[in-house]
């Protein structure tokens, strides 16, 4: 048999020159590599493919077909770029119901970016065969054969074929979990059917299970298509209230488009083209790059026929958002890599033909379905802030309580030895109510005392009461103050997009004044910002937030919109400022330009915030609002 392996010839179709130019550029990244391999041995059959580290050496098993050099599927291999799948017939893998990957033929030259020389290793019922592939290769295109006797595979025994990455120019990640945390992001086909076993010098892991990894990590999810449904089981958002949970899980069907497009032969026919898939969002993304070399993990790949086309296209639909970063997801789509269409995807794997129509369409839904995924990430942001805000605020409840009892316990114990002291001095001669006065007057030194000084600081500090359709001034309002270092955890501010701005969930903001300002202890006030005009009159809500201000004696100042004038019990003796709305903008005299930026300044001032110059200020406003 060794005399056999000896004899026979290992013949590359390519020009040699090819090799030394694609090897090291082909691909610029192991994963992308091993994905690569990956999918060879899915298009040859394979229920399992072993990642293994040996020695200086990575090698790429699997128990498919194999390759037998008597039946020419040798000669076959070694034919490189030509083109595998060309019809209907030859678009799946022999005797099973598996839609092949492959389409180029050049990714078996896959492993040579990872080395200069690669043993090739493969055996079909019997018949063994090996040979070294090289980015150097003679005039004659003849590749080292490798002995059979020094054939040998790590885990298969009968069919099957190893790719031995020998001195590799990268390196896997240290741990088998980084491994497989990388590899799930490049290569999702993966279930009982097809397992990749990763075997390191210290340990051992199977991936069997793609989709349940990442959905387990996320706190908003879109599915796209009834076989993508099932993953909603193990979507879990982290609220404690799970009934929130239907806002952010949503199930679609597939993403359907009809489109004309040319064939391979240039013949105009019906097509549909279909999205399938998953876009979520993590619940936080703290933990989640292990090493610097790992891939990113927000990201949105595209997946044509069972295989990575291209790992992350957030960086063209995307806006830059913050919300973006925890954006995750992977498309399937059914013709980018269809058989009778034209090859759009790049030599490299890593990519598409941007001006094509069918990457068009599919980067237009993608923006959409990213715009619907981030809403959600805002959405659980809200509810995540309010589940938090409720915490606090029973906390916050419960030190007031303690604190009020406290305060009772202490009153009624001072108020009583003083007065049984003043009795036994002052006998019959004691006036009657010394105990009621005494407590009084406690009450009225608690604020000098600091009472309450720890919860103080816990609460709003500015209201911006408000119609909602004086929300453009309001907002000027709102910028201003964040311009000058006011933080939104101090504002109540209802209609901002801003969680920090609002009050706890379920509260109204006559629960929380009443409970915060009115039956307490505090010596601190409330600022409360009036935005004033013809609608806020007729406003409820706004009406009753001036009674509820009055009440807590706040301090307070005006800002007007100009044809109504503010009546008590608002303080309407200091002047006011003026605006004029125009539609939606806000439109100012020169004086009254002045006037806000005082105002502004002065609130600051008087809770001690550290506000910009005046000029400063000037220039800022200059870009929100127009001067007259």
């Amino acid at each position: 048999m060794a005399e056999d392996a000896i004899e026979k010839e290992y013949i590359i179709k390519i020009n040699p020159r090819i090799l030394e130019l694609l090897g090291p550029s082909l691909y610029t990244n192991i994963y992308y590599v091993l994905a690569e391999l990956i999918a060879n041995s899915y298009d040859a059959g394979a229920k399992n493919v072993y990642i293994i580290e040996k020695g200086d050496s990575i090698v790429v098993e699997d128990d498919g077909t194999g390759m037998s050099y008597q039946k020419g599927d040798i000669e076959k291999y070694l034919d490189v770029a030509v083109e595998t799948r060309t019809n209907e017939e030859d678009s799946y893998v022999d005797g099973m119901n598996r839609k092949k990957m492959g389409r180029k033929g050049v990714g078996k030259l896959a492993a040579l970016a990872v080395s200069e020389k690669v043993k090739i290793m493969t055996i079909r019922e019997g018949d063994k065969s090996g040979f070294i592939l090289s980015r150097h290769v003679g005039e004659d295109n003849k590749l080292d054969p490798i002995n059979e006797e020094k054939i040998n595979f790590e885990k298969i025994k009968d069919n099957g074929t190893s790719v031995v990455m020998t001195h590799p120019e990268y390196s896997l990640h240290k741990t088998a979990k980084s491994i497989k945390k990388n590899l799930l992001k490049m290569f999702p086909l993966v279930d009982n059917d097809f397992k990749i076993h990763i075997k390191t010098e210290k340990e051992e892991i199977v991936i069997e299970d793609f989709d349940k990894e990442m959905v387990q990590g996320l706190g908003a999810l879109i599915l796209l298509g009834y076989d993508f449904h099932h993953l909603a089981k193990h979507f879990n958002s982290g609220l404690e209230n799970r009934e929130l949970e239907k806002d952010l899980l949503e199930k679609e069907g597939v993403i359907s488009i009809p489109m004309k497009l040319k064939n391979k032969e240039g013949q105009e026919k019906e097509y549909m083209l279909e999205i399938r898939g998953w876009v979520g969002a993590y619940r936080t993304t703290a933990g989640k790059k292990d090493d610097v070399n790992d891939f990113p993990d927000n990201f949105i790949s595209i997946i044509s026929n069972g295989k990575l086309g291209e790992y992350n296209i957030l960086p063209t639909i995307g806006k830059n958002r913050l919300s973006e970063v925890y954006t995750v997801g992977q498309l399937h789509v059914n013709l980018l890599e269809e058989t009778e269409l034209p090859d759009i995807s790049l030599s490299n794997r890593q990519g598409y033909k941007t001006d094509d129509k069918r990457y068009e369409f599919l980067l237009k839904c993608a923006r959409e379905l990213l715009e619907k995924i981030v809403d959600k990430r805002n959405l659980l942001a809200r509810y995540k802030k309010d589940q938090e805000d409720e915490g606090k605020l029973e906390i916050l409840k419960k030190e007031e309580e303690k604190l009020i009892k406290s305060i009772e316990k202490y009153k009624e114990s001072a108020s009583r030895k003083v007065t049984e002291k003043l009795k036994e001095t002052f006998k019959d001669k004691m006036p009657e109510g010394v105990k009621e006065m005494i407590e009084g007057e406690m009450n009225e030194s608690f604020p000098l005392m600091g009472i309450k000084k720890k919860i103080d600081a816990q609460k709003k500090r500015i209201l911006i009461s408000h119609s909602s359709q004086d929300k453009n001034l309001a907002d000027i309002i709102y910028k201003m103050l964040s311009f000058n270092n006011v933080p939104d955890k101090d504002i109540i501010y209802t209609t901002s997009e801003s969680v920090d701005c609002r009050i706890p969930n379920r509260m109204s903001i006559f629960q929380y004044l009443r409970t915060f300002f009115v039956d307490s202890y505090s010596d601190k006030k409330m600022y409360v910002i009036y935005v004033t005009s013809d609608e806020m009159s007729k406003s409820w809500n706004a009406v009753s937030e001036v009674g509820a201000g009055w009440i807590t004696q706040s301090k307070q100042d005006i800002f007007n919109i100009k044809g109504f004038s503010p009546k008590p019990p608002l303080n309407v003796d200091p002047e006011w400022h003026t605006s004029e709305r125009d539609g939606e903008n806000i439109t100012m005299e020169p004086k009254e330009f002045d006037k806000f930026v005082v105002k502004i300044l002065d609130i600051c001032k008087d809770l001690n915030y550290n506000p910009k110059n005046k000029q400063a200020n000037f220039q800022e406003l200059k870009r929100l609002v127009t001067i007259s």
